[in-house]
């Protein structure tokens, strides 16, 4: 069973860095992130994590635990969002407690979805792959990325959908700032391998593939008794996104997850956008989905709006989902039900 928090119009944000910080230089840009918020009518609550930022990593990894973990407990706080990813996410289960956790929204990408991932397999808690602080502090927030919060919004029992973007990032241009933080460029096309139309459904579960796959072997990547304990066995809808992996090394951890039964009871595959994916001596990442389609004989679509180049879905762990993509643009309904 899926526990679904929901998010207050007035709800105090708290803002801590399980991986990494910001550093001195950028402290100014940061605090413009958390004053657009509270122009919104949140409140913002910044931990001590977040201004550090020494050898890839906020702080050690029980303060940056500590830190999480009293967020978590602390019943003023209904929504956390770290300033953005990092590198080092997962030194900081070793001293976290998954069992003293009750349920409110968690919000981020990158390697914070590592936490997103073993936070909802452990505890059955939704958690939001979307946007992280940094992202929200523009003048005013695209079609794609706004909705985070309709979605944090929705109650549960109920159904939400987001469609295709219009155009994407294709590259990040700090000199030249824009009111939105994104330069929409690109036209956006949803891609399927082998079909012309595409249908999924099932429950939604991943993140940031660089890093998840660390869970491999770990109690934070038991994904067959998540499916048993909270999911009675329904089937998964993985979505992925690739930050930095070469193609043969996104090859060799899909077959790794495949290994490990993580796709024992899927019925499709969703790829992010990636600026990563380069090729190996002519094996393209489209060489890899194809080989993936074959092997697991589900439907695999690509270049979808989440991950590194945005703008991004807001996509729930444990919802459940039906995906329809037809001639290049599609859409994602969400709905929570336990």
């Amino acid at each position: 069973m899926i526990q679904f928090p929901r998010l207050k119009h007035d709800a105090t944000i708290g803002v801590t860095a399980p991986s990494s910080g910001v550093p001195d230089a950028l402290h100014k840009m940061f605090q413009s992130a958390c004053d657009k918020m509270e122009e919104r009518g949140y409140k913002v609550q910044c931990g001590q994590t977040v201004w550090t930022q020494v050898k890839a990593k906020s702080a050690s990894g029980k303060v940056r635990a500590y830190e999480l973990m009293s967020m978590l407990k602390n019943e003023e706080i209904n929504l956390i969002i770290p300033p953005w990813g990092g590198e080092l996410l997962i030194e900081i289960f070793e001293h976290f407690l998954f069992q003293e956790i009750k349920p409110k929204w968690v919000l981020g990408y990158s390697d914070t979805s590592l936490f997103l991932f073993a936070l909802t397999i452990n505890t059955g808690i939704a958690t939001a792959h979307g946007p992280n602080l940094v992202d929200l502090r523009g003048e005013y927030w695209d079609e794609t990325t706004k909705m985070w919060e309709r979605v944090l919004q929705l109650e549960e029992g109920k159904s939400i959908t987001q469609y295709s973007s219009t155009y994407f990032q294709k590259e990040w241009q700090h000199s030249n700032p824009s009111p939105c933080v994104f330069h929409l460029t690109e036209p956006t096309e949803w891609k399927m391998v082998g079909n012309k139309e595409l249908v999924i459904e099932g429950r939604l579960l991943g993140g940031c593939i660089d890093v998840i796959r660390h869970a491999i072997g770990t109690p934070c990547g038991d994904v067959k008794s998540f499916q048993q304990r909270f999911l009675q066995g329904e089937k998964l809808v993985w979505y992925f996104e690739n930050c930095e992996l070469s193609v043969t090394d996104l090859r060799r951890t899909l077959v790794q997850m495949k290994l490990a039964g993580w796709f024992d009871y899927c019925s499709g595959i969703l790829f992010g956008r990636s600026t990563a994916n380069h090729p190996v001596g002519g094996y393209t990442a489209e060489d890899v989905y194809e080989a993936l389609l074959k092997e697991l004989e589900v439907p695999i679509a690509y270049d979808l709006d989440f991950g590194h180049m945005p703008p991004q879905l807001t996509l729930v762990n444990g919802a459940f989902a039906k995906v329809e993509i037809k001639n290049g643009k599609g859409y994602i309904k969400q709905t929570f039900k336990n």
